[in-house]
């Protein structure tokens, strides 16, 4: 447990960065199984989502959610399941 008034501060402030960030990776992942799912059936509906997707993917990178290789890797991969 932290001790000092700032310690203290520091976990409340990782605590809310936390939840942000777990939040913007559940939608990115929630994204990603939808368009996996919807391109097994239908490619154009799976191709208008893929312009969101790709939104949200380089949100989380630009905010460090994850890393830009990853971002760059998963968005390939949905361009490549879409074709």
């Amino acid at each position: 447990m932290p001790i000092t008034q700032s310690a203290k501060k520091a976990v409340r402030g990782s605590l809310r960065k936390k939840a942000f960030n777990d939040s913007r990776k559940r939608a990115m992942k929630e994204v990603i199984k939808k368009i996996e799912k919807i391109s097994k059936t239908d490619k154009k509906e799976a191709l208008k989502m893929l312009s969101s997707a790709f939104a949200i993917i380089d949100k989380a990178a630009q905010k460090n959610v994850i890393k830009k290789n990853n971002a760059a890797r998963k968005k390939a991969r949905l361009a490549r399941l879409t074709k």
